[in-house]
């Protein structure tokens, strides 16, 4: 049970993340380009380092434990591509326009006119704050999943999540903020979809525990590291790269990395 309640702060963390991102929105007046590159990479190379080093292979072991050699290593590929699909499919219906990782900028929605009430605005600040909750749900279930396995692993993805929910809580704030002019409803919008990560926290608490066996945590387990490499690869490295104006985003893949592979030595 402890390991429960820590896996509910880690996803609750890591979800309202996206509201330091409506803070920065209204209180700074540029976007700091070369730290949100920097911090996606950092986000990306956690995920992916995590996700193939130890993810994958934990989830490996116990299928091969329950299921055999042959019969346990094909689920585990599998269920790794299946978490791939998942992710893909939700990013598939999702309309373009409303995707929450293009890349949106403080100063671009403070440019002469930009500060005039548009329903235009408000409707695209709504279907972002919609898209990121659907991407959200997903990663709450990767992040609870995971700290109930291994409370660290379950720290790593929680901030490597909240790292990449802060340019998300900027892309849904701004242009409602400037639809409205209201500060509270712009925040109340961002914190709402970063909510969503707890809730997919709350389906795993009530759905998949009951049923949390041997074989059905490898799965799960393997379905979240193939979550983490396709958010890592669709969403953060191109998203870090269009913020990029050197090669930060790089240095902060191999410092994500790095970091994530000393921890899980001295852990």
């Amino acid at each position: 049970m402890d390991n429960v309640l820590l896996a509910f702060l880690f996803t609750l963390f890591a979800g309202l993340a996206t509201g330091i991102g409506s803070i920065l929105a209204f209180f700074t007046k540029t976007t700091n380009t070369k730290f949100l590159s920097f911090a996606l990479g950092l986000s990306a190379g956690v995920m992916i380092y995590v996700s193939m080093v130890d993810i994958f292979f934990k989830a490996q072991e116990s299928l091969i434990a329950d299921l055999g050699e042959q019969m346990g290593s094909w689920l585990t590929v599998g269920s790794f591509f299946a978490g791939m699909i998942l992710i893909a499919l939700i990013d598939r219906f999702i309309p373009m326009y409303s995707n929450p990782h293009e890349v949106k900028k403080i100063e671009d929605m403070k440019q002469p006119g930009a500060a005039i009430k548009d329903p235009e605005l408000m409707k695209m600040g709504t279907f972002t704050a919609l898209a990121i909750g659907i991407h959200n749900f997903p990663e709450g279930i990767a992040t609870f999943v995971s700290t109930l396995q291994d409370p660290s692993i379950g720290l790593a993805i929680a901030i490597a999540v909240a790292i990449h929910n802060i340019p998300e809580g900027i892309a849904v704030s701004v242009p409602v903020y400037y639809a409205t002019h209201d500060k509270k409803k712009a925040f109340k919008l961002s914190f709402l979809s970063g909510i969503a990560e707890p809730a997919g926290a709350l389906v795993a608490f009530f759905l998949l525990m009951p049923f949390l066996t041997e074989l059905m945590f490898g799965i799960i387990f393997a379905m979240v590291a193939g979550i983490m490499i396709f958010i890592s690869l669709d969403e953060l490295l191109p998203a870090a790269k269009r913020y990029d104006e050197t090669h930060v985003s790089i240095y902060g893949v191999i410092i994500g990395m790095a970091i994530m592979a000393v921890s899980l030595l001295l852990l």
